[in-house]
Order: structure tokens, then C-alpha cells, then sequence
């Protein structure tokens, strides 16, 4: 049993770190003084660490021409090694892109095209919906617009064939939305653009993704298990007690290897550095700069996931800004592993942050949702978004129970109420009865996410209509929640799942979002 460490314990022990160390590009002789902005991002940092109970924190910065790699904290509270720009976290769901970028190796060699349908490559597809199944195309797959439940973890073992038997498991999925119609962040489609990796290469994902992406670009600090990076540190998860102490949670780092082509990729800050200037058109010749600029632009369709999204490319989520240019943008999450990855192609900027605890989320949103990092290294802004109060008339045309759900790593459906009811201009979301967020209106269907006291959670969400014009979903964290009626029974068509009582986590899950 691991002793607690108090987080006044722990703030105390990460006061100091491992600063940045500028490294010189081709641009740029010699590293020289480590700059004033990148001085306030560490003090930034360090500030979230102790506000948030996060033991260790690894960032990368790409700005005017340099590249800054720095750690703070250490690795683990119960045997503590210093965090470096060396040390492996999970990177979750930026795996995704990882992902992407194969299937556009094979887009340039002929052998896979992106408007062809799934089928073309795996003709016994099929999720619960036969139409959708033989309809959607590996384009769709891509941008989260395929439409079926995204939210699916199933544990299909460690063999070989675990990615073809997590496809297999699909056949259940419920169709949500047809495909190419509505942006909803989907796990399982990129489950299945792993799949199409292996049938196209003859290799495991792991092997695919090793030769065609991982090798090429050198990337020795990236792999699927840190047994493949030779004296590498690893961050350990961490939660919190139920007296708030910090603990260290290391069986969470293990997930399902049916997970691997959408989260299961370990990476350093530095690597993950090398990853942003590789897309940023400065990573050598993997692929084209056609094909580069390919994975972001015709996104998919528009939508919310905690910022606005013009869309999602070829696995890149396209955030707008206020000024203009497009930010690229990432991010991964993982029970006691949260991170962001950022770039900007008209800025030559790129950020990355790795953490290892259940408080990293509110650093990520910090640095990565708001646009506090955005604006001094970019010149960028959000979006504006100015709260409304809105009549109660207006408001009951949204309030309803909304329901969503995720299939667990045994099978199970788990589900999540929401309850959206009108209270002083704004709508509150109640679980069990109580609040837990406020929902101001800033654009029609689109909203602030604040907590019941009234503080900015840096996250946004939206409402999706049906066909006919009637709001039919929330859309939170990138997942949609079907609405019914207050005063009705909701109920989601599954089949042919057993629905099991349980809960799904807040977007910021435990497994790979």
C-alpha cells in the first residue's frame, strides 16, 4: 500500500524542476537566454501545479525558430524521479494523429484512397445501422462525422488479432447520426482506420505505425510500451483520496491493446516537439507538403469539442480564431494522464503539455482551451463569446433529459443523465438533483461551460438539431447526449448491448478522449 502525499507535501516537493533548455534549429545558432514568454509559460506551469495537485509536467515549444523542452515535478509521489523533456507520459488520444498520418502515407502511394467507403478495404463492416455501414468512407472515419456510438472500449485481449476483434465488436454499435452530417468525437472510427492500416500493410498496427510513421521520423522516444525505449522514465498516473491527497495510480497506466490506434501511444515532450514540426512542413520528406496541408483542410463537419471547431481534417481538430489563421489542434486524455498539442502553421508556433494527474485537465484547459498561450506566442484569439440572459421561453426549448453512453472494456453500455432545466437566463445542468454546471448561452445553440459558482471552466459546448429543426442533442466534449423531453423516459435504441446502470465520465474520461 502506497503512502499519501499531502498536495501542501507535494506543491512543496515540485517547487523547483528541470527548466527549459533551448535547443538551436537551422535558424537559429546557438540556444542563447531562455526568453522572457517561455519564462512566463514555466511560471505559468508551475502555478498549475500547485493550484491542481500535478506532480509532473513536461512541455514543448516551437517559437520564432527555437525549440524549448522542459520538465518540472517528479514522476511519481511514492518514488519520485525528476520529469524531464525526456520523460515518457501517455500521450492518449494524440495518438489519433499518429494514425492519421500512416493512413496518409498509403493516400500518397495509391493503395488507399479517402472517399472510398470502409468497405472497400474491410467488406465485412458493420456497425448496428447496414446503410450507414455500407456508406461511410474512410474520410468520414477520419473526421468524426461516421456517426455510430464513438465511445467504445471493449478489451478484446493482447494477441494479434485484438484490433480485428475490436472491429468485429462494432456490429452492436447504434448509429447516432448518418454519416457526414454531425461532428461527434469517435473512438472507434479510428479504431477502425487502425484496422485498415493492418489489412493494407499485411502488419499489426504497432509494426505499421512503427515502419511508417515512428522509424522515418526518428521518433526513438515514442512507442506502445516504454520496454521499447531503453532506460526511459515513466510518468505515473496520479489521482486524489478522499482527503484530497495526492496518489500515485501506476495500474492505470495499463489499457487494452484494442486502444492502441487511438490512445495507447507512450511520447516525450521532445518528441512530441519533432511530431509538431514534422506537420508544421519542417520534419523531413515522409510526406508531401501537399499532403501535409491535406490532413487540414476540407474538414469535416463543424462543431464543438470544448473549443469551436470548424471541423476535423484527416484526425486534426481545425480551431478557428478570432484574427483568422487556423489553429491546429490535439490533446489526449487518460485516467491520471491529460495533455495538449498544439500549432499553428501561419505562426510557426507549436505547444505541447504532458501531465500526470487527475488535475491536469484544468492546466491543459488553461493553456490550450482558453487562448492565454494563444495570444502571446501567436497573437490569437478565441472566438468571442459574450454570456447572454436569455427569456424562459427561449430556455425551454432546450431543457430535457439527455442521455449518453459508452461501452466499457467488458462489454457493458454505461449511461449518463443530464438534466438541462432554465434557471435565471442560463440553463443548469443537474446530476442526481444537483447542479453541477452552468450552461450560458453566448450564440444561438452554443454555450459557456461554468461551474455553479460561476467560474470559466475555458470549455464551450453546443446543441445539435435534428432534421426537422427541433434541438435533438448536446453536444459535450465532443459526444452527444440525445435529449427527451422533460418529464419522459429516455431511453437510447442499443443493440444488441445489455444496458448495465453505471456512469460515463465528464469528458475528460478515463479512457482515451
Amino acid at each position: 500500500m502506497r503512502e499519501p502525499i499531502t498536495r501542501r507535501t507535494l506543491l512543496r516537493g515540485t517547487a523547483g524542476g528541470v527548466a527549459a533548455v533551448a535547443v538551436g534549429s537551422p535558424a537559429v545558432a546557438g540556444a542563447g537566454p531562455v526568453p522572457r514568454l517561455v519564462r512566463e509559460l514555466e511560471e505559468r506551469i508551475r502555478a498549475g501545479m500547485a493550484a491542481y495537485g500535478i506532480p509532473g509536467v513536461a512541455y514543448g515549444l516551437y517559437h520564432r525558430g527555437r525549440e524549448y523542452v522542459g520538465g518540472f515535478g517528479v514522476t511519481d509521489v511514492s518514488a519520485p524521479e525528476p520529469v524531464d523533456g525526456d520523460t515518457l507520459f501517455r500521450i492518449a488520444s494524440t495518438t489519433k494523429t499518429f494514425t492519421g498520418t500512416a493512413v496518409m502515407r498509403l493516400v500518397e502511394r495509391g493503395r488507399l484512397d479517402l472517399d472510398r467507403t470502409v468497405r472497400s478495404y474491410l467488406p465485412g463492416f458493420r456497425t448496428a445501422d447496414e446503410t450507414a455501414s455500407r456508406r461511410v468512407t474512410l474520410r468520414q472515419v477520419l473526421n468524426h462525422s461516421a456517426g455510430w456510438l464513438g465511445d467504445s472500449f471493449v478489451d478484446t485481449g493482447g494477441g494479434d488479432d485484438a484490433l480485428a476483434r475490436y472491429v468485429a465488436a462494432m456490429a452492436g454499435l447504434p448509429q447516432l447520426t448518418e454519416p457526414g452530417r454531425v461532428f461527434a468525437y469517435n473512438n472507434a472510427a479510428i479504431g477502425v482506420a487502425g484496422r485498415i492500416l493492418e489489412v493494407a500493410t499485411g502488419r499489426v498496427y504497432e509494426d505499421a505505425l512503427r515502419s511508417l510513421v515512428l522509424d522515418p521520423l526518428s521518433l526513438r522516444q515514442s512507442a506502445f510500451t516504454p520496454q521499447d525505449v531503453p532506460g526511459a522514465r515513466v510518468a505515473v498516473p496520479h489521482g486524489f483520496d478522499l482527503e484530497g491527497n495526492v496518489v500515485a495510480v501506476p495500474e492505470a497506466l495499463a489499457i487494452p491493446r484494442s486502444l492502441h490506434s487511438f490512445g495507447g501511444l507512450f511520447s516525450s515532450a521532445r518528441d512530441q516537439v519533432r511530431w509538431a514540426r514534422f506537420h508544421l512542413g519542417d520534419g523531413g520528406p515522409l510526406l508531401t507538403r501537399r499532403s501535409l496541408r491535406a490532413m487540414r483542410w476540407r474538414p469535416g463537419p463543424p462543431g464543438m469539442l470544448f473549443v469551436e471547431v470548424d471541423g476535423a481534417g484527416v484526425t486534426w481538430m481545425l480551431r478557428p480564431s478570432a484574427e483568422g489563421p487556423r489553429i491546429v489542434q490535439h490533446g489526449g486524455d487518460l485516467g491520471g494522464q491529460h495533455s495538449g498539442f498544439l500549432f499553428v502553421p501561419e505562426r510557426e508556433f507549436a505547444l505541447t503539455l504532458l501531465t500526470n494527474s487527475e488535475g491536469g485537465p484544468q492546466l491543459v484547459s488553461e493553456l490550450f482551451a482558453d487562448d492565454w498561450a494563444l495570444s502571446r506566442f501567436a497573437g490569437l484569439h478565441n472566438l468571442p463569446a459574450r454570456p447572454r440572459v436569455l427569456p424562459p421561453a427561449e430556455l425551454a426549448a432546450y431543457e430535457g433529459r439527455y442521455l449518453g453512453q459508452q461501452v466499457g472494456v467488458d462489454g457493458s453500455v454505461a449511461s449518463l443523465e443530464l438534466e438541462l432545466v432554465g434557471a435565471g437566463g442560463r440553463l443548469s445542468v443537474r446530476l442526481g438533483g444537483r447542479e453541477a454546471l452552468v450552461l450560458p448561452f453566448y450564440r444561438r445553440d452554443r454555450v459557456l461551460v461554468w461551474t455553479p459558482d460561476g467560474a470559466d471552466t475555458y470549455s464551450r459546448g453546443d446543441f445539435v438539431r435534428d432534421p426537422d429543426g427541433a434541438v435533438g442533442w448536446f453536444r459535450f466534449g465532443g459526444r452527444l447526449y440525445r435529449r427527451h423531453p422533460l418529464g419522459t423516459a429516455a431511453a437510447l435504441r442499443v443493440t444488441p448491448a445489455v444496458l448495465i446502470p453505471g456512469t460515463l465520465p465528464y469528458p475528460r474520461s478515463t479512457t482515451p478522449g
